[in-house]
């Protein structure tokens, strides 16, 4: 019989438990690396840059994100995270819906209409994000 860090006596079926528990932790790590997409679904080699107001902000994390009609098509805004917004002087004002703005970055490759920014031109001020 296997002995705990305290030198208790373990059954087999605690074993059994602690070894499904270990297993199942160990496999949602990648499902939660999955589930936040990765830059490469991004087209790096074509820039896109689209001026209209946006129709949607959400200031949250993992990372800001916002939406904008553009070629009759509604494309989801990646924008970056909070906190690097706001050190580089970008403000939820400044990306209020309504407000017409110049998002500059990479759509998607497969042709969802989603890009992520690299840098917001509002009211004069450019904000480099990445």
């Amino acid at each position: 019989m296997a002995e705990s860090a305290l030198n208790v006596p373990l059954a087999k079926e605690d074993i059994m438990v602690r070894h499904l528990i270990f297993a199942a932790a160990a496999l949602s790590l990648p499902a939660a690396a999955i589930a936040h997409h990765g830059w490469s679904s991004y087209d790096a080699e074509k820039t896109l840059t689209i001026t209209a107001p946006l129709t949607a902000v959400s200031w949250s994390n993992p990372h800001g994100s916002a939406k904008v009609v553009w070629q009759k098509r509604t494309w989801d805004v990646v924008l970056a995270p909070v906190a690097r917004m706001e050190a580089r002087g970008l403000t939820p004002e400044m990306l209020a819906p309504g407000k017409p703005v110049t998002l500059v970055g990479y759509a998607r490759r497969d042709g969802t209409p989603e890009m992520r920014i690299e840098r917001v031109i509002v009211g004069g001020k450019t904000v480099e994000l990445r």
